[in-house]
């Protein structure tokens, strides 16, 4: 495969079979998980990367813009999947179900806790806007399902909070059974808005057309 122009890698990579941009954000995720967003520099992201640093400005204006991408992730694909479930025709509760346990599985996939990035003093900067956009949308989704699937009551931000519970999960014992953690969340998102356990059963159970 030709390499793309403007793409050096440090490793001597020509035939450019890597992805130049995820190998970026890979490494800068790992480093800010671990190392913190500010003590990270855009030449340790590069030396982790595997490229040299000027790689790095061609797909991202700098640190911000990478730790926005990474974040942008965590939140993009669920609120994707939200709006679709909020068209969706199946009853509510099952809806709120499947998307409870998509979000779940999106925050607990890859190598790195990439949720612990939420809590950087950072992250409440106005260059992040977008993230906290994005994050308002899937949180209106999760009230909106809530109300329909239960009582009434507007519980769509608790339902988020206990979502998100799964970061600290998560960091507190790596080798978390996703799978398990997924069906315990989104039964326990359901009771919480206040489904019985015979409707929760039904919601485990209903096919969901756009479930992910």
């Amino acid at each position: 495969m030709a390499r793309r122009p403007g793409r050096p890698r440090a490793s001597g990579d020509p035939d450019g079979e890597r992805d130049t941009r995820r190998d970026v954000l890979d490494a800068a995720a790992a480093l800010f998980c671990t190392v913190g967003f500010t003590s990270t520099s855009t030449r340790a992201i590069a030396d982790a990367a595997g490229v040299r640093q000027a790689s790095i400005y061609h797909h991202f204006a700098g640190k911000d813009a990478i730790l926005l991408e990474l974040l942008l992730g965590t939140v993009r694909p669920s609120l994707e999947l939200a709006d679709a479930l909020a068209a969706g025709t199946e009853p509510a509760a099952a809806r709120l179900w499947t998307l409870v346990h998509a979000d779940v599985g999106l925050l607990c996939a890859g190598p790195v806790n990439l949720g612990v990035l939420y809590v950087l003093p950072e992250v409440a900067g106005e260059q992040f806007a977008e993230f906290h956009a994005l994050r308002s949308r899937l949180r209106a989704r999760y009230s909106e399902l809530a109300t329909a699937a239960g009582d009434g009551d507007d519980r769509g931000e608790l339902a988020l909070g206990l979502v998100e519970s799964v970061i600290l999960r998560r960091r507190d014992d790596p080798a978390v059974d996703v799978a398990a953690v997924q069906g315990a969340v989104a039964d326990g998102v359901l009771r919480l808005v206040g489904c019985t356990p015979a409707e929760i059963a039904q919601a485990r159970a209903v096919p969901v057309a756009l479930a992910v």
